[in-house]
């Protein structure tokens, strides 16, 4: 990016679609650059052929009515000057710890008129609700518990206490704290500035799910436990106000938007009831320690019923999975969420392992090279492994177009949960990609 580059004395120029002017702006002059130099061609770009890439470049500049390629040239071939080079940041305004005493209505008001909502009611953050929240945990109010941001924003700091605002703000109650904390560290915002909408999602693993309330049996991943849905609301609202996330137009492009941003996916693993190792155990964790596994991509949908199975009269799930998963973009991976029945149903085909699972699908559900090169992501990462020599991407370019190849590139890219009550052999596939794995129990 231009930012970084001209941070270093040399000219350089940032090309962006007309769509993002505000944002491409605004992001330079908060880095301490409003005269950082910009192109802008028209949008969109992904969808285009070369040729129609190559004429918005030979054409002119949306935001200015200039020729693209003499602006370029421009901005690489003049020198700086000493206003293009000063760097540092542009501080924000500090928010104030207290608000003046209000009436609720009007703190409501405030509240959301400063954009620190998701538009919903709040449990207002008073001092003795945020002080009765930091009861939830052995950690001072002003330890910090980590960076956030959304992409490549800076990324703001904040402490414990800040954490427990937004806590009470979601209507958590302090015995759910350590999870919300624990999300927080990660450091991964469940508001993404991608043009794709995505979303958030965190598997909880270990006896803090049953200390909590959390619903892992009929009806996991509804509206049906408290600990649930405010454990996923305070996140979003820890993304918007300590993760430099979800200013609509800045730092969330979203196109359309998602109501899965209101509180996210959580699901609380039932371990119990599961024929499998726990997601947890399974990231490296010890059985029986507490731990959140956070993931990101565009979202679930739910698979079918068991089928009838055929001659052989039994539901063939791994067959079904492989055939959602056929919809998948293979950058995000995959996160399939299986009720207890259909775990059992897939340990009885053979299944006795996720690793064995997830093995099958990496193998047999695939795509033909044409097909799998019109992949928007691929362009930007995969073809330059490519040409590295990385594998299997090296590989995948050199083979003609009609061949197929896996989706998943690894299949450590499939992973697999069990939740549910057993009312229904069914199961739900999203199209999320693992991030990392934190440790609750730390957060006490």
């Amino acid at each position: 990016m231009a930012v970084s580059i001209e941070k270093m004395g040399k000219p350089a120029v940032a090309i962006t679609t007309n769509k993002f002017i505000e944002v491409a702006r605004t992001r330079a002059k908060k880095s301490g650059m409003p005269n950082a130099r910009l192109v802008f061609v028209p949008h969109p770009v992904s969808g285009k052929t070369a040729a129609q890439h190559l004429a918005m470049v030979a054409g002119k500049d949306p935001a200015t009515g200039n020729p693209v390629t003499q602006e370029i040239v421009d901005a690489l071939s003049k020198p700086l000057t000493a206003e293009d080079q000063k760097t540092g940041f542009v501080e924000s305004k500090p928010v104030p710890r207290l608000i003046a005493p209000e009436t609720p209505e009007n703190l409501m008001r405030i509240f959301q008129a400063s954009g620190w909502t998701d538009y919903l009611p709040i449990v207002l953050p008073t001092e003795q609700k945020v002080s009765d929240m930091l009861k939830g945990t052995s950690h001072s109010p002003d330890e910090v518990v980590g960076k956030m941001a959304s992409g490549p924003f800076e990324p703001w700091q904040f402490t414990v206490e800040k954490v427990a605002v937004n806590a009470v703000m979601a209507g958590a109650k302090p015995d759910y704290f350590p999870t919300i904390l624990a999300i927080a560290s990660s450091g991964i915002s469940s508001l993404s500035n991608s043009p794709d909408s995505l979303v958030g999602a965190v598997v909880v693993n270990g006896p803090v799910r049953e200390e909590i309330g959390m619903n892992f049996e009929i009806g996991a991943m509804g509206p049906f436990s408290h600990a649930t849905a405010t454990i996923g609301r305070a996140w979003t609202l820890i993304s918007k106000n300590l993760g430099n996330a979800g200013i609509v137009g800045e730092t969330y492009t979203g196109s359309q938007g998602n109501s899965l941003n209101f509180n996210n996916i959580v699901i609380a693993e039932n371990e119990a009831r599961s024929p499998w190792t726990p997601l947890s155990v399974q990231k490296g964790f010890k059985p029986g320690e507490s731990v959140v596994s956070i993931f990101g991509g565009l979202g679930i949908q739910p698979g079918q019923g068991a089928k009838r199975g055929g001659a052989t009269g039994k539901p063939a799930f791994d067959q079904q999975f492989s055939s959602i998963l056929d919809a998948f973009t293979g950058y995000f991976g995959a996160l399939i969420v299986c009720d207890p029945l259909v775990a059992k149903g897939l340990k009885a085909q053979g299944y006795d392992t996720k690793q064995k699972l997830s093995d099958w699908l990496q193998k047999n559900t695939q795509i033909t090279v044409a097909d799998y090169k019109e992949e928007s992501f691929v362009g930007q990462f995969d073809a330059p492994r490519a040409n590295k020599g990385i594998e299997p991407y090296a590989s995948w370019f050199q083979l003609p177009a009609s061949s197929r190849i896996p989706r998943f590139a690894a299949a450590s890219d499939i992973d697999i949960v069990v939740t549910g009550g057993e009312t229904l052999a069914v199961f739900q596939a999203g199209n999320l990609k693992y991030v990392t794995s934190v440790a609750v129990d730390k957060w006490r």
